[in-house]
């Protein structure tokens, strides 16, 4: 008899199986794919072309899980970027984030922004570092019963309420504002110029299906920047060999520690005796036992496929077929024969701009058109497109002098309106967003050699991304924290026993981070070692 089996093979699976396995248990993880990583994959796309096929940059992948997994030993080496971003102009100007540029770069748009940069990262820092502080802890849970069942979760609400009222009440109302407010009206009590604006605006919209004025994307902009990079907070990088190389090494060190791996390997069912769960059966009809079953499923597709409606308590169903996915991403990989040559800043030479998170959206006010226009047309026309060229940083990934680019494009309709599908229309929207990078440089569109397409419905087919939703659901305030699926069951467990969750869909949500794997590892030996599973 195994003890675990976990549904998906994506980085949080793995992350889960190796501290599962490190305890001493068996554990089996059942990948649907035939390559593990989920979302985190490197693919050839082109002949002799590779990427990363949808995650795409590494930031949030927490140190903890660098180290306990001993990544770096098996095979992962990841690099800072450059230059943080570059921002094109339709004006012919730019704008550089990064590399000590940052204050003289704004000052040409407005020195009175200059001067507000440092205590703008002060305040965001401060906020940053106490999610930071979150993110490998369970979240208090909201739970039924008497007092004697409610006091651990009431420690654990005090502990961080009382770091929380310690802050001077000046950052209190800050986080306020962070947890609250839209980014728009954020950046705009700090700053004047579009530019700077737009730049630090665009974190509060990526796989974000919304405007950069909507109430609590300023908490998504937060979201993106608690991470760091070889011990540089804050900081963004490449893995050499793409993302596919984090979870190719995750999967070494969980083999290492015992897991058993099965690629090739669907799940049409949760079993469930007693009402609890004992074990899965597979696409192809095998039985499976276990003691616990752990999924890295979005929390819909889980508890609306794959687990039997009639054993799920009628209000928690309907909140799981309620739960609000959809990032608005379409994401393209593409072949280049050389290097993109900006209007603002010519020269096909690798540069150091070249290197960056190139973001074309120049103004919140362009962010939030993009979304009006999306939400009634089923995509932007003048949308949202962030360039990554990883073959800068790691050659290895593209034919020498030639290049791949991800792009990563914001705003599309997750499903479009009037029944239309999105496989009648994907080339016309891949069309539209390679015209969009060459109005800023000419020479892309004669240059691109090859393409990959992903739009939202390709994402949810190959990934099992809901509604295209990169985050396993929408990081919103009715779904952060302990409302991460829901309230009552934030703390990685579910209504049904021996049914735990550890993918995107739990705190501390999206991005490959590997903390919901870790959490939810240390849930599930807790209750080995009390042996709740029994």
């Amino acid at each position: 008899m195994r003890d675990v089996v976990i549904i998906g093979g994506g980085h949080n699976g793995l992350v889960c199986a190796h501290y599962l396995a490190k305890a001493g248990l068996k554990v089996t993880v059942l990948e649907r794919r035939s390559v593990v990583g989920g979302a985190a994959v490197t693919e050839e796309f082109h002949p002799g072309f590779r990427n990363s096929v949808a995650a795409y940059t590494v930031s949030l992948l927490n140190p903890k899980v660098i180290a306990d997994l001993e990544l770096a030993r098996h095979g992962l080496r990841i690099v800072e970027r450059p230059l943080s971003n570059f921002l094109p102009l339709e004006d012919g100007r730019y704008l550089k984030i990064g590399a000590g540029q940052t204050e003289a770069e704004v000052a040409k748009f407005s020195p009175r922004d200059a001067g507000r940069l440092q205590a703008y990262a002060e305040h965001l820092e401060t906020a940053a570092a106490l999610l930071r502080d979150t993110v490998l802890q369970t979240p208090p849970n909201v739970v039924q019963g008497g007092w004697l069942s409610a006091l651990p979760e009431l420690f654990k609400a005090g502990s961080l309420g009382n770091r929380l009222r310690k802050l001077p009440i000046a950052t209190q109302r800050e986080l306020l504002d962070l947890f609250t407010k839209s980014a728009g009206d954020y950046l705009d009590g700090w700053f004047d110029s579009a530019p700077i604006k737009a730049a630090y605006g665009f974190d509060s919209i990526v796989g974000n299906y919304a405007s950069p004025y909507t109430p609590g994307s300023a908490y998504v902009l937060l979201h993106h920047v608690f991470g760091e990079v070889n011990g540089k907070k804050g900081a963004w990088g490449h893995a050499i060999g793409g993302m596919g190389a984090i979870t190719q090494a995750m999967a070494r060190s969980a083999e290492a520690s015992g897991v058993e791996i099965r690629t090739d390997c669907g799940v049409r069912e949760v079993l469930l005796d007693k009402g609890r769960a004992v074990g899965v059966v597979t696409a192809r009809g095998e039985r499976l036992d276990a003691r616990v079953v752990v999924s890295n499923l979005n929390p819909r597709l889980l508890y609306t496929s794959l687990v039997d409606a009639a054993a799920l308590p009628a209000d928690f169903l309907r909140r799981m077929e309620g739960w609000r996915c959809g990032s608005g991403t379409f994401r393209m990989n593409v072949a280049l024969s050389e290097l993109p040559d900006f209007s603002c800043l010519p020269g096909k030479q690798m540069a150091e701009h070249h290197g960056s998170g190139i973001i074309i959206a120049p103004s919140l006010d362009y962010m939030e058109r993009a979304y009006h226009d999306a939400r009634a047309l089923g995509w932007s026309r003048k949308p949202i497109v962030e360039v990554l060229i990883p073959s800068t940083l790691d050659p290895t990934l593209a034919p020498p002098g030639q290049h791949v680019a991800s792009l990563f494009c914001q705003h599309v309709a997750p499903q479009l309106p009037d029944g239309a599908s999105w496989d009648d229309h994907r080339d016309t929207v891949a069309d539209l967003m390679i015209d969009t990078v060459n109005s800023y440089a000419p020479n892309f569109k004669a240059s691109v050699l090859g393409r990959q397409i992903m739009s939202p419905l390709d994402l949810e087919r190959t990934f099992g991304l809901v509604g295209g939703d990169i985050f396993h659901g929408a990081l919103g305030l009715d779904q952060l924290f302990s409302a991460r699926p829901m309230l009552g069951h934030a703390d990685y467990r579910g209504p049904i026993a021996g049914l735990y969750t550890c993918g995107a869909g739990t705190h501390p949500g999206g991005g490959v981070t590997g903390a919901p794997g870790h959490n939810a590892a240390r849930e599930v030996l807790r209750d080995f070692k009390l042996k709740k599973y029994a």
